[in-house]
């Protein structure tokens, strides 16, 4: 279901535009679509036909993203695993400070090798209200004042879908448009939209590395953008929406953490209107990538921060329970797989 299919059904059950709204809106809190307001109950607002109709849309629409599983982190972030009607499953994250991360695919064509979302490719691509319907869920949990496009999928593969959420929880679903963040690994038809629409959202840019080469090996299916062209496209929509670019580094050991790649961030951020974040790896002994040591991880920090580049440590949420993006899905999909093979 897209979102302009629930407005068209509300419409042929004869709701005006303010029933849709009102609808709409309660869905986007996590309420029951029947809800009224302080001043007016619903029975003397919303038409009889669609009064009626309720109960079945209401059952369509908690379909659309069901919670399969609740895992709490430390951190006071709980992943989400998210079953969708198809039986497919993505990832949200509910994240501290009255944020949620969210899904856009299932699975993901970026193949970015520290990604273990990027190793199942693309199953399929979320509707507008599949993205909507995760801020609804999350929102039965724990209000949601952010929302964040950073977790399975690239939302410039499903640009057309993402931006209809974007303007609908931009609207109907009361956040401001800096606290809805697109993320992107940098596609030319993101700069040409963005600045188009009516709610522009901030814009978080993955970066990882200055070289071009080494970012064609850690992200092989990205657009071949080089990376001083990817900030100066950044640096161009911070300055059109007066707000700073998100620059994400997943930090991999002895990878994209040497001196050679700070000072070449000196050399890239002069004068941007930008700030980088430095996500450690969330690494398993197991893994080919690592993260550095805390030690170094700090002596990046200080380095680039005294010298001009404003630069924070952003964690993965819930580490704890080994809930890296696409972690969860790829262990219940594996036990799926083991319990059929035991039929």
């Amino acid at each position: 279901m897209q979102l302009s299919e629930l407005n068209q059904r509300l419409a042929a059950l004869g709701a005006k535009p303010q029933h849709i709204g009102r609808i709409t809106r309660a869905w986007l809190q996590g309420k029951a679509l029947d809800t009224g307001t302080k001043h007016q109950k619903t029975e003397n607002f919303l038409p009889l036909t669609v009064r009626e109709a309720l109960p079945a849309l209401a059952a369509d629409l908690d379909g659309l993203a069901r919670l399969r599983s609740e895992h709490p982190g430390a951190d006071g972030s709980a992943r989400l695993l998210v079953e969708l009607a198809d039986k497919q499953m993505v990832e949200s994250v509910l994240l501290p400070r009255d944020g949620l991360c969210i899904s856009s695919q299932v699975g993901c064509a970026v193949a970015c090798v520290f990604c273990m979302t990027g190793k199942s490719g693309l199953l399929r691509q979320l509707s507008s209200a599949e993205m909507v319907a995760q801020v609804a869920l999350g929102r039965r949990f724990r209000p949601v004042k952010k929302v964040v496009f950073m977790g399975m999928g690239e939302p410039a593969h499903n640009l057309d879908n993402v931006l209809e959420a974007i303007d609908l929880l931009g609207t109907e679903g009361g956040i401001g448009q800096r606290n809805l963040v697109f993320s992107t690994v940098g596609d030319p038809r993101v700069f040409e939209r963005l600045p188009k629409q009516r709610v522009r959202p901030a814009l978080a840019l993955s970066l990882h590395t200055t070289n071009a080469e080494l970012r064609q090996r850690l992200l092989p299916k990205a657009p071949r953008i080089d990376p001083e062209e990817l900030v100066a496209l950044g640096e161009a929509y911070a300055r059109t929406i007066d707000y700073p670019i998100q620059y994400q580094w997943t930090l991999l050991k002895g990878i994209n953490d040497s001196q050679e790649e700070m000072d070449n961030i000196l050399r890239l951020f002069k004068g941007k209107f930008a700030v980088l974040n430095l996500i450690p790896y969330n690494s398993l002994e197991a893994d080919d990538y690592q993260r550095p040591d805390g030690e170094r991880i700090v002596e990046m920090v200080r380095y680039l921060h005294s010298r001009g580049v404003l630069t924070k440590v952003r964690n993965s949420a819930g580490q704890d329970v080994d809930g890296g993006c696409g972690q969860l899905r790829a262990r219940a999909t594996d036990l799926i797989k083991v319990r059929n093979l035991g039929r």
